[in-house]
């Protein structure tokens, strides 16, 4: 299993999932290899939006986790120098006809240190075209409830 049991903080916006940072994750100076952070975040990602329906199950998989990754960027501020569980928060900034734009922070489980933190950006795409297309209404009412509150933005 890829999350830990940990209980998740209460957060204002987004959602905290935790992951779990195993020994093989580590580069040769025993700190969190570089490459794993988007991994990580995929593993994170992945239980929040299969539990609301949007999970993977080949043919039979919503059409929604049909998406690609536009960008990733990340700011690394503190090694992760441990194995265990890491709390990765994680909410949607954007979410457009066929594109969505998460913004995401790496985190001790207690909160007291950010260790990363950057954006990923998705496009939806079609299956048979590999053309961006529109996010389905069932995936819109889920990135609702991941949607960082601004000011008179409706969802």
């Amino acid at each position: 299993m890829s999350h830990a049991t940990v209980d998740r903080p209460v957060v204002e916006f987004g959602h905290v999932e935790h992951v779990t940072v195993h020994f093989d994750d580590l580069d040769a100076l025993g700190i969190l290899h570089n490459a794993r952070y988007a991994v990580l975040l995929e593993r994170a990602l992945t239980p929040y939006w299969a539990s609301r329906g949007h999970g993977f199950q080949g043919r039979d998989s919503s059409p929604d986790v049909f998406h690609a990754v536009r960008e990733f960027t990340i700011r690394y501020h503190v090694p992760i120098a441990t194995t265990g569980p890491v709390a990765v928060h994680f909410w949607l900034e954007h979410f457009g006809t066929s594109s969505a734009e998460y913004a995401f922070r790496f985190r001790s489980v207690d909160g007291d240190t950010v260790y990363a933190e950057g954006t990923r950006a998705i496009v939806r795409l079609d299956p048979l075209t590999l053309r961006p297309a529109p996010w389905t209404d069932a995936a819109r009412a889920v990135a609702a409830t991941l949607l960082r509150p601004i000011p008179g933005r409706s969802c």
